[in-house]
């Protein structure tokens, strides 16, 4: 069964790259995955749009995601700027870096400062973010945890792999 999810983040926090780690993981785990990103010239701080598909078939499509079945907002400060309803199939989900406004919730940036997962004094939440879509789209956490250990090297490595840790446990209903 085909699941699709759309990633919105602001330039900066990793929403690329966590659709990339995902789909890596979902491979891992015997799935057809597929990231793209939707981004032009944009800078640190503007909205950016990730895609990722999830399926137990090849994946034959290639474009865009008008509606999913789960959005994930990377910053509760999203939802001032975009009415997250556009973005999803009647019936979806959305997974969101906050302690309210969504169906899961997950305090990412309070991982990541934990964490010292900080650029230019913006906590970097895309793997705690990863671990929570991880556990709401099914993937297993090895996978995840491997996926990232590829995608990052030494102490960065051990550093994101505990924030998917983290939130892959922590990701829960919201308030």
């Amino acid at each position: 069964m085909l699941k699709e999810v759309t990633i919105l983040s602001f330039g900066g926090q990793g929403g690329v790259t966590a659709a990339r780690i995902l789909a890596l993981a979902a491979v891992k785990d015997g799935m057809y995955a597929q990231a793209i990103p939707q981004f032009g010239a944009e800078r640190r701080g503007s909205l950016v749009r990730s895609y990722l598909r999830l399926s137990d078939v090849p994946v034959r499509r290639h474009s865009s995601i008008k509606r999913a079945d789960a959005v994930s907002i990377f910053a509760e400060k999203i939802l001032r700027i975009v009415n997250v309803e556009d973005f999803l199939k009647e019936d979806g989900i959305t997974i969101i870096n906050a302690e309210k406004g969504g169906d899961y919730c997950i305090n990412a940036s309070e991982i990541a400062l934990s964490l010292n997962l900080v650029s230019a004094g913006w906590p970097i939440v895309n793997t705690a973010m990863a671990g929570a879509m991880a556990k709401v789209l099914g993937i297993k956490e090895n996978s995840l945890i491997e996926a990232i250990k590829e995608t990052f090297h030494g102490e960065l490595a051990e550093k994101n792999a505990s924030a998917a840790e983290k939130a892959y446990r922590e990701v829960g209903k919201c308030q």
